[in-house]
């Protein structure tokens, strides 16, 4: 019966990856000083009667590199649209032109670029937690096949493909931070 058991850890990697992925799209939106539409992306606004993404409510442009423009394509919306990137946190102040709202990203100062450090320390740390979450699930699988009859080796030899592949990752996270954090302090 021991032989039987075979850990899933293509779903481990493929759930442990979900984390990283997310955690990528979390440092987009992070504002580094040059503008990006990606910053936008995490912004909903309340359209129609539901929170709905940014950029299906218009078009999210790049002109310049310290410009990010939308152009609305609903009139009605455009107020809405600039009042959720004002309560957004990004720190930038939206000017309306018809229906082209244009962000300006102002320089970001010593201060700001070290809090949002902190924010992206507290990003890493989210997808640590996830990776370990899943660490937790696999070696839970390797107690339940334990108790129903997987010897000792068998054991050691799923837990430490387990820890392997946490480690790696963690480290792949760690990596991305510093990657991350570096770019925010650039001047």
């Amino acid at each position: 019966m021991s032989d039987e058991f075979e850990l899933d850890t293509d779903d481990l990697k493929r759930r442990m990856d979900g984390a990283m992925a997310n955690l990528k799209t979390e440092f987009a939106s992070l504002r580094t000083g040059r503008a990006s539409a990606s910053m936008l992306e995490p912004i909903m606004v309340d359209a129609y009667g539901s929170n709905t993404p940014i950029n299906q409510v218009g078009t999210v442009n790049v002109p310049e590199p310290r410009m990010v423009t939308v152009n609305v394509w609903d009139k009605a919306l455009v107020g809405k649209v600039e009042k959720a990137i004002r309560e957004s946190g990004l720190g930038i102040n939206p000017q309306l032109n018809g229906t082209i709202i244009m962000l300006p990203i102002p320089e970001l100062n010593e201060e700001r670029r070290r809090e949002l450090g902190k924010v992206a320390g507290q990003y890493a740390e989210h997808a640590r937690v996830a990776i370990r979450n899943v660490r937790r699930d696999g070696m839970d699988q390797i107690k339940k096949a334990k108790s129903d009859g997987m010897s000792e080796d068998d054991q050691k030899f799923w837990e430490s493909e387990v820890q392997e592949l946490t480690d790696k990752m963690i480290k792949v996270v760690d990596d991305a931070l510093e990657t991350k954090q570096a770019e925010i302090m650039q001047v």
